[in-house]
């Protein structure tokens, strides 16, 4: 599906219009981190030249298109305001079709950035976010959305409005390809979860559940098909292991045998990694934040930990607070941070100047200026 709005442009037009930017290394000169200060859209056309398909995860919380102002005063971020405040962090004023093509323009670099087995985590809020996920699925193809994840931002706020609360916003997860990093994050059992799904306990006191011994399918050929113990799987099932497998399951131990002679495969709780994440997260936002919009660190450590490898490198165009650098940095990951707020490269520095250094995680970045 394609979106059509007044003055949407050609990716032709786009490619070849939009001006690189001129660059210049004011401290850090040839450290593998870059944090540019500049309009992040000639930025990544310059990019082009050193990482077309080099960056393996992109992270970015563009405006939402709220049509107003952030400030920070006396080293604290403000809400939104309509009007501008002592100090604006960054202004929110581009709207509508506007908007969308505004995003675009720069998706469209982005995906070119992009390694094949690279994806993007794009925040945004309910109120445009069904838009931009057109625009998504047009520059990274329907085929390539992976999830839509709702995000526990913060408490139930009681607000005087007639609708509901809102307290969640939604991140789009998209890749460039099927070959994708997923290192398949997994999250802790809580005591209902292990109350409730690993009911049994075997002789020595280890928690455990089973699960059917067969699978949907039939093999008719195959080994899985055949009788095992005097019994053949369920019709229109074949078993999940070989019969020879499954013997030595049941010599170790592994098969619980019901009254009525059903085998069922043991599965304990101390040998789980955890359960598998769903698509609703709860990360909150702090509460005293440095720079408007500051996200969770333990939200990007997630994201980088899911879809990035050790020395992967992570990109963030709109990197605001620098929280998405932090992160990368934490998990020893290269990283490219841009943003076009003097507060908000003030503010990057001083996080990454306060990180530890150690002999693993030494923070090395490059402080580039668009001229």
């Amino acid at each position: 599906m394609i979106i059509n709005y007044d003055n949407k442009k050609t990716k032709k037009d786009i490619f070849e219009k939009t001006p690189a930017a001129k660059l210049e290394t004011i401290t850090g000169k040839g450290a593998i981190n870059k944090l540019i200060y500049g309009e992040n859209l000639f930025i990544l056309k310059t990019l082009l030249d050193d990482y077309l398909g080099n960056v393996d995860l992109v992270y970015i919380d563009p405006p939402f298109a709220t049509n107003g102002y952030f400030t920070i005063s006396e080293g604290r971020a403000n809400t939104i305001s309509s009007s501008k405040g002592d100090c604006v962090a960054y202004s929110d004023t581009i709207i509508g079709a506007a908007f969308l093509e505004f995003l675009r323009e720069r998706l469209i670099f982005l995906r070119e950035l992009l390694s094949e087995r690279g994806s993007i985590y794009l925040h945004i809020d309910y109120k445009i976010g069904h838009y931009v996920k057109i625009i998504m699925d047009e520059v990274f193809g329907g085929n390539n959305f992976r999830n839509d994840i709702t995000r526990i931002k913060c408490n139930p706020k009681n607000f005087a409005r007639k609708a509901y609360g809102n307290i969640k916003d939604l991140i789009l997860f998209y890749s460039k390809s099927d070959n994708i990093v997923w290192n398949n994050p997994r999250a802790q059992f809580s005591k209902e979860d292990t109350e409730r799904l690993f009911r049994k306990v075997d002789k020595d006191g280890r928690q455990y559940t089973t699960i059917p011994l067969h699978a949907p399918g039939e093999t008719l050929n195959g080994n899985t098909g055949k009788e095992w113990r005097g019994i053949k799987p369920p019709k229109g099932r074949h078993w999940r292991s070989e019969p020879a497998v499954l013997e030595e399951l049941d010599k170790a131990g592994l098969i619980e045998w019901s009254s009525k002679g059903v085998p069922r495969k043991k599965i304990f709780l101390d040998e789980q990694e955890g359960k598998k994440v769903q698509d609703i997260w709860e990360f909150k936002d702090p509460q005293y934040p440095s720079y408007p919009t500051e996200k969770s660190l333990d939200l990007l450590k997630f994201i980088i930990e899911a879809s990035s490898n050790v020395g992967d490198l992570v990109l963030d165009c709109f990197c605001g607070s620098g929280t998405t650098l932090v992160a990368a940095q934490l998990l020893n990951r290269r990283w490219i941070g841009i943003d076009k707020s003097e507060q908000s490269i003030k503010i990057c520095q001083k996080r990454l100047n306060d990180l530890p250094n150690d002999l693993f995680s030494k923070v090395e970045y490059e402080l580039i200026q668009q001229l």
